[in-house]
């Protein structure tokens, strides 16, 4: 037997029950749904609002109305754009945008001041959207399983950010501007066409850098604190003076906190992570941080 469909503008059956917790959160991941119902619009104190893998092609501009909206999870559907309304939420700080078909985002992108940690990976970008660098208190940007092979030049104006995929894209150099990302912590560029890399001495705060399948026939130079992953990686890490430091997660965990403030990759040791839907939403346990 499928899962029932709800009609386009009223809530699901068990929608008042979750309410009723006081937990102001709605989870309607798993279910069929073309579009996002009109009454969830309606419920002003929402918080959390998880709408995963169901199908969805559209959001309302009304979705606007969700004033109080910290987390917004709109993975695994099939979105091919998004509403100027989204990008009026002033209290969202965590944005999940995986696995969609969007090939941009809307120039008001950049309202999302608030915004700390986006997922956009598994969409069809073909270029950095630009409404991102105007993004600066943002840390973790997840871009992996796009069509990228550039990046802007301003990117370094993202002062905020500390963790950046970009595996799976069509990097065929190494982006100069990722040399002036002096904060940046983790950067991911596996599954690309590098053929080589140039001195990363200069990315200070770096603790990992994942290169592996690439065309290239060694690691990069980079300071010992590094832990890399690829080509070659363990027997420069084990030519090192010091131990060689402890792996931390190569991937972002998914979080939902309440802790805004926390940093949304690097101290995550006690967080509750989600994995990647099957029917539903999994909860895991959490990977370790890499600390502050």
């Amino acid at each position: 037997m499928g899962i029932a469909e709800s009609t386009p503008d009223e809530l699901p059956s068990d929608a008042e029950e979750q309410l009723r917790n006081g937990e102001e959160q709605l989870e309607l991941s798993g279910r069929r749904l073309r579009r996002l119902p009109s009454a969830v619009c309606a419920l002003s104190r929402l918080q959390k609002l998880y709408v995963s893998g169901t199908g969805l092609r559209e959001l309302p501009e009304e979705i606007e109305e969700l004033r109080e909206l910290r987390i917004l999870a709109l993975d695994f559907n099939k979105l091919e754009r998004l509403p100027d309304g989204l990008c009026r939420l002033p209290r969202l700080t965590r944005l999940y945008l995986g696995s969609n078909r969007l090939p941009a985002l809307p120039n008001d992108f950049a309202q999302l001041q608030s915004l700390r940690c986006l997922w956009i990976e598994g969409n069809f970008l073909r270029r950095f959207p630009r409404p991102l660098l105007r993004l600066v208190a943002l840390q973790s940007l997840q871009m992996g399983d796009n069509r990228l092979r550039a990046l802007p030049a301003e990117l370094p104006r993202m002062t905020g950010l500390r963790g950046l995929w970009l595996y799976g894209n069509r990097f065929e150099e190494f982006p100069p501007a990722l040399l002036r990302m002096g904060r940046l912590h983790i950067l991911d560029l596996d599954r690309n066409r590098l053929g080589g890399f140039p001195d990363l001495h200069p990315l200070r705060a770096l603790r990992v850098f994942s290169y592996d399948h690439n065309p290239v026939t060694g690691p990069p130079r980079v300071a010992d604190t590094v832990f890399l992953v690829g080509e070659g990686a363990v027997e420069r890490m084990a030519e090192r003076d010091e131990p060689t430091p402890r792996p931390p997660p190569r991937r972002p965990a998914r979080v939902f906190e309440d802790e805004e403030e926390e940093d949304l990759l690097i101290g995550g040791g006690s967080s509750r992570a989600l994995g990647p839907p099957v029917d539903s939403l999994c909860t895991l346990e959490a990977a370790p941080g890499l600390g502050t």
